[in-house]
């Protein structure tokens, strides 16, 4: 169950950065309330999943998931680039959160 919240939390993490995109300084209130509800969400998760994962690697891994949830939002959603050398980098995060998830 722990690995499940941490999931969730990462995706709560790729929520507050999307929506962070279009706070416009806290001035739009609805990406502003999407915003604090994502970052409610993924806080929560990873608080709860850390109680049974060392912290560390809960950082780590909920980390990865907004890290890579951001970089294919991005991608997928505002055309930002996906060059080659940037794929090699997402390919190796997902390989050391998948290595801290089979070490742990």
């Amino acid at each position: 169950m722990a690995w499940v919240l941490l999931i969730i939390g990462g995706l709560g993490e790729v929520g507050f950065t999307t929506c962070l995109r279009f706070v416009d300084g806290f001035r739009n209130i609805g990406w502003t309330a999407g915003f604090l509800a994502s970052v409610t969400l993924s806080m929560g998760a990873l608080e709860w999943a850390a109680r049974t994962i060392p912290m560390g690697t809960a950082y780590a891994v909920w980390g990865g998931i907004g890290a890579l949830g951001t970089v294919l939002v991005g991608a997928l959603c505002f055309g930002e680039p996906l060059g080659a050398a940037r794929m090699a980098l997402i390919a190796g995060l997902i390989a050391c959160v998948a290595g801290l998830r089979l070490a742990g």
